[in-house]
């Protein structure tokens, strides 16, 4: 056990693109836990698009200002116990943040695992925890598929569109990804089962997802917003429905924009339903959902892409990399 806990700080305001000199690392004292605490040990961080929406504006935490801490969930291990609710070596996840060490109590932290073996960490900040969860309630309880249905997923190459994808397809939809570039594109149909994919970057764009889309769009899984959004919203059959679950596009604007025009006609004409949620909506689900993904990924029908960088030195760069597109799969730090 060191003496030392690395911690990081959102150091400055970025203005335009994240970058890793917007963030500032200490080193302070490794916390030590009091009674009805317990110290844990960080293995494994998830890197999340969100943590760039929580220095814009409030969302449903307050706004990262200049010099707070940075949050992040992450998974961890018990290496000192002073409460009879958590034992040595076990495993839990919570809001931890970018550092080495954290007190907890028992209330702040879900337990996972209390003994091995146990699923790979990875998978404990992906597929099968935060991640494959808002995959999971986005599609199912917000964009309700049916099979047959037209799916698209924007930023279908990252960890939510990944998996979001993929359920599709298990659902019985035809399913169109959405990515940045051919090589992204090409994987999403030969790795993850799409019956298509488009790339954003084409100059093309509207005129690609259309003829990927014969029979128009019935569930639009925005990741993205933006113009992708703009342009998918005019290609949605009536009744269609729009999972809103995240907005890549805008998170390094000053703030979220005035919004598209046209919007309220879209959704009058044709009829649609056009959602917001966060995963946290829908906890009283949560065991019953794990339990469906969990059999999933070990039966082979899901696959937890995972990008993973090394060491928590990396934690910035690996968020500046993912908003950069530069990811495949789920992004997670090896603390």
């Amino acid at each position: 056990m060191t003496d030392v806990n690395r911690r990081w700080f959102y150091a400055r305001k970025p203005e335009g693109a994240l970058r890793v000199e917007h963030f500032e690392l200490k080193t302070e004292a490794v916390p030590e836990p009091g009674p009805g605490q317990a110290l844990v040990r960080l293995r494994m961080l998830s890197v999340d698009p969100a943590q760039r929406a929580w220095m814009m504006a409030r969302t449903y935490r307050p706004q990262l200002m200049p010099g707070d801490f940075m949050p992040a969930f992450a998974v961890g291990e018990v290496l000192r116990s002073c409460t009879p609710d958590l034992n040595q070596g076990d495993l839990v996840e919570g809001d931890f943040g970018w550092q080495d060490w954290a007190v907890v109590s028992p209330r702040q932290v879900l337990r996972r695992h209390s003994r091995p073996p146990h699923p790979p960490l990875e998978q404990l900040v992906g597929a099968l925890s935060i991640t494959g969860l808002t995959a999971f309630f986005g599609l199912f309880e917000v964009g309700r598929p049916r099979p047959g249905e037209t799916v698209v997923v924007s930023a279908a190459g990252g960890a939510v569109g990944s998996m979001a994808l993929q359920m599709a397809r298990i659902a019985g939809c035809r399913v169109v990804g959405i990515a940045g570039g051919a090589a992204k594109c090409a994987r999403l149909v030969q790795e993850l089962g799409a019956h298509a994919a488009v790339d954003h970057r084409s100059a093309n764009f509207r005129a690609e997802l259309k003829a990927a889309c014969p029979n128009g769009v019935d569930v639009y899984f925005d990741n993205t917003a933006g113009p992708i959004l703009e342009t998918t919203l005019t290609l949605m059959n009536q009744r269609g429905r729009v999972v809103c679950c995240g907005a890549v596009a805008q998170y390094d604007r000053g703030d979220w924009g005035a919004g598209v025009a046209g919007v309220p006609g879209v959704l009058i004409s044709r009829r649609l339903r056009m959602e917001g949620f966060i995963v946290m909506d829908f906890d009283h689900q949560r065991r019953e959902a794990e339990a469906t993904i969990t059999r999933w990924v070990t039966g082979g029908q899901l696959k937890a892409l995972v990008h993973l960088a090394q060491g928590l030195e990396q934690a910035p760069q690996a968020l500046v990399d993912l908003l950069a597109g530069a990811n495949y799969g789920k992004v997670a730090v090896r603390v």
